[in-house]
């Protein structure tokens, strides 16, 4: 019997069409060759589930107008936000209907063509698309407005971190769309930053921006004309420093590292707010309170100095008299 070319035993394939054509049968994908990935998709068991892998096999069962975007197309292009089984997601023009199937999620919304190319059967967002879709993706009623915010701007920092599309390009696609969640979209654009260097920290900023502060990000501390540290996040005007100690900075070299080299900066002035995982995702007005707090110390050393520094004066000019 011919192979039949639009199935491929060794990759996603639909479990119909290969018991149709004679190379499967029903117990066999029950079996231990095969995994199951959504409703009819199945592939080889040795073959290792990445997201990578279920966009592909969910391709074979979308309408061929579905456009890959969000994070699946990030991770498509190399920009790894979703995991390996998080939903793989699709957009499609409003006309169409599909769904619901467990593991995918479709998004009904106005895209033209000329915003998306073809893949594997169907087709996946262009790069400045998947950006405006990673923001547009989240339903303000299932998320709150910060909320929404500390989960798509960092998506679209590593995006443009990766140098896949420029601020510019957005804010230039965001010109009269009048798609279902614009106005998030435009505040996240107002804050997004490509310097930050992971998700957490992108998070962390949006947080303090949400409680009014402008944080600069990767903040270089110069010494002599050189480099002598790099903070996480500054607000330069109190010499206050909130940092990001993720899993890497509970390692004990790591841990007495930063405490030298914190302690040495405390030494000349700055105040620091250290900010972990659990504390990330805990009641962010916490975070913002302790970054008041450290802004009152700061206040208050800063008085402190002031008034050594005129008592010393008018020590000296009492002297001269």
């Amino acid at each position: 019997m011919a192979m039949n070319t639009t199935v491929n035993l060794n990759d996603v394939f639909r479990g119909s069409a290969a018991r149709a054509a004679g190379y499967v049968t029903e117990a066999e994908l029950r079996g231990p060759r095969f995994r199951r990935l959504f409703q009819d998709v199945y592939a080889p068991a040795h073959l290792p589930v990445t997201h990578e892998l279920r966009c592909r096999g969910a391709a074979l069962i979308v309408p061929k107008q579905a456009v890959l975007t969000g994070r699946s197309a990030a991770t498509v292009l190399g920009v790894e936000l979703a995991k390996p089984y998080d939903p793989v997601e699709f957009v499609v023009p409003e006309q169409y209907r599909f769904g619901p199937i467990q593991g995918i999620h479709v998004r009904r919304t106005a895209i033209r063509t000329t915003e998306s190319r073809p893949w594997n059967g169907i087709r996946i967002a262009r790069p400045w698309r998947a950006a405006l879709d990673l923001i547009l993706r989240l339903s303000p009623r299932t998320y709150s407005w910060v909320r929404r915010l500390r989960i798509a701007v960092p998506d679209v920092d590593a995006f443009i971190r990766a140098g896949l599309v420029t601020p510019q390009r957005l804010r230039c696609a965001l010109r009269g769309r009048r798609n279902r969640g614009i106005r998030l979209a435009r505040a996240a654009l107002s804050m997004i930053d490509p310097r930050a260097e992971s998700l957490p920290e992108s998070e962390l900023r949006v947080v303090l921006k949400s409680g009014g502060f402008e944080p600069i990000p990767q903040y270089p501390i110069m010494k002599n004309g050189r480099e002598i540290a790099r903070l996480d996040l500054v607000l330069p005007e109190t010499k206050t420093a909130i940092e990001y100690d993720g899993k890497w900075h509970r390692k004990r070299k790591q841990v007495r590292l930063d405490k030298a080299r914190r302690k040495k900066l405390m030494g000349e002035g700055w105040y620091f707010v250290i900010v972990t995982a659990e504390k990330l995702a805990g009641d962010y007005t916490k975070i913002l309170r302790e970054v008041r707090e450290a802004q009152s110390l700061w206040k208050d050393s800063d008085s402190s100095r002031m008034l050594r520094v005129f008592s010393a004066r008018d020590a000296s000019s009492s002297s001269g008299g």
